[in-house]
């Protein structure tokens, strides 16, 4: 029985540092040049652990359905081993550490899937470069070596679990029951301490306002917050606040009857009806006109809704989740927004980072949209090279994982028409990611370029300057927000008319 096993089992570990002390043993042992623990999740497998893969590959969600060889592992009771003549591509062609974005194919790779309690809970792979690394000697120690792999990993789920009851008092879902499509990618000590919060705050009703930047995922996290919570099992109804016109909003939110106003040719439920038992994420709440405020206020304290034109209220269970990128204390200064209703609704206040905060989490999370679009274009293989890497860390991400989306996505169409064959690995360099570099990104950092002994002399008037400047804040924040005037006016701080006409002045409307 090697030590590495003995000695896992003997000392207390957090659960993520026991699974990867367990593949990087692993990886040492087998002398070969990568090691990662994949768990099931749906159709689709995540790295829980790995040695010897690029960083951005703990971000990849691996579809069974793209993946043959991951299929073959999970479909057998056996490990598996795959003859380095094999055209099957391997996951993680050029992902091996050391070679990140280069065309270098996987020559030798095995696997064994992994039972806990009778159920299949994920992989373990092992990858090499060179051909004849995996012999049968590996073969056959990894299936000795299986039993106590599974013990390791359950193990370190029942620390896991101890660790959610510490945090939450109240039964809540863990990270491993969440779907693809609500996972929130990241491993930064930031990040982690929201989610750390979204789970104490989760088995209450108290209302929860999350801030942050445009972009950075708030409705990811609303919508984290209410699966977490004892609602779970009930409705979440998004509203989009700055998206309703203010002469129908409180028909919206509230709904009405039959009569109420010209058109109502009949009666309607609102949002916080369909909400009833359930939660309510208002996105943008600081955009709700000042009269619907003073009644959002009266369902905070009282639990009662009055549909318009109604006479009496009715009573509704609804939990209240806001989300703002706005200064709202600020909102309240300007008077803009009710002080009481602000106080209501930031009872447990979270502050979401910016992308620019999470350090390498960015490399996950481009891991991410990368897999995503190594789907959609029907390649092979989709690679970042160690330049793009860098590129990525150091750029300041004003749009945050939004644009992180965007860009990684436009990267990937750029250089996939650079090919013929989308069976080749595909690299991405940093030219394609089309960011920010040199003095504009130092700038934005708030570094200064210039010479401290030769200011340089500018070629452009003062009022050129300030238009050029214009220009360029008023059509990056159109492209953050999706050619959307009024979201982009919201982001720059300005009147939606005042912008309009600011852009017709500046020649970028006709």
């Amino acid at each position: 029985m090697p030590a590495f096993e003995l000695q896992d089992f003997s000392i207390s570990l957090p659960p993520a540092e026991r699974l990867q002390r367990l593949v990087s043993q692993l990886k040492r042992h087998f002398r070969c040049g990568a090691v990662a623990l994949l768990r099931l999740n749906g159709d689709s497998l995540r790295p829980v652990a790995a040695d010897g893969l690029a960083q951005e590959a703990l971000g990849r969600r691996f579809e069974l359905a793209q993946h043959p060889r991951l299929a073959t592992i999970a479909a057998s009771t056996q490990p598996v081993r795959f003859d380095p003549a094999t055209r099957l591509p391997d996951p993680y062609d050029g992902l091996l550490e050391g070679h990140e974005g280069e065309p270098l194919a996987v020559h030798d790779c095995m696997g064994v899937c992994l039972y806990v309690e009778n159920e299949l809970w994920g992989l373990l792979t092992l990858d090499a470069l060179t051909a004849g690394t995996l012999d049968y000697r590996v073969f056959s120690q990894l299936g000795r070596y299986r039993t106590l792999i599974e013990a390791t990993v359950r193990l370190a789920d029942l620390e896991q679990e101890r660790l959610s009851r510490r945090v939450a008092p109240a039964p809540v879902l863990v990270n491993e029951d969440l779907t693809e499509s609500d996972e929130i990618v990241g491993q930064s000590r930031a990040l982690q301490t929201v989610l750390n919060e979204l789970e104490i705050v989760a088995a209450s009703d108290l209302p929860v306002l999350l801030r942050g930047e445009t972009g950075v995922g708030k409705e990811l996290f609303a919508r984290r917050l209410h699966l977490l919570s004892n609602r779970r099992d009930e409705v979440l109804v998004h509203v989009n606040c700055a998206a309703l016109p203010e002469s129908l909003a409180e028909s919206e939110l509230f709904g009405h009857i039959k009569g109420a106003f010209s058109g109502a040719t009949g009666g309607r439920a609102g949002r916080l009806d369909a909400a009833d038992k359930g939660t309510i994420f208002l996105d943008e709440v600081g955009e709700l006109p000042l009269s619907v405020q003073a009644k959002l206020l009266r369902t905070l304290q009282n639990g009662e809704i009055q549909r318009l034109g109604a006479d009496h209220p009715r009573t509704i269970d609804v939990r209240v989740v806001a989300a703002t990128n706005r200064d709202l204390q600020d909102r309240v200064r300007q008077g803009h927004f009710r002080a009481d209703l602000y106080h209501r609704l930031s009872v447990y206040p979270i502050l979401i980072p910016p992308l620019r905060e999470r350090g390498n989490d960015v490399l996950l999370l481009a891991g991410c949209f990368l897999e995503l679009n190594r789907a959609r274009l029907g390649a092979r293989s989709l690679r970042l090279d160690q330049n793009a890497e860098r590129a990525l860390l150091s750029y300041r991400w004003p749009g945050n994982v939004r644009e992180l989306e965007h860009a990684i996505s436009r990267a990937a169409l750029r250089a996939a028409n650079t090919i013929q064959d989308r069976n080749q690995i595909i690299t991405i360099d940093a030219r394609w990611l089309g960011l920010e570099t040199g003095a504009s990104t130092l700038l934005s950092q708030g570094l200064d370029t210039s010479s401290e002994t030769t200011p340089p002399t500018p070629t452009l008037s003062l009022k050129q300057q300030v238009e050029t400047t214009q220009r360029t804040a008023i059509r990056q924040a159109l492209k953050h927000c999706h050619g959307n005037w009024s979201a982009a006016a919201r982001a720059l701080g300005v009147n939606s008319s005042n912008l309009h006409k600011l852009a017709k002045r500046l020649g970028l409307k006709p």
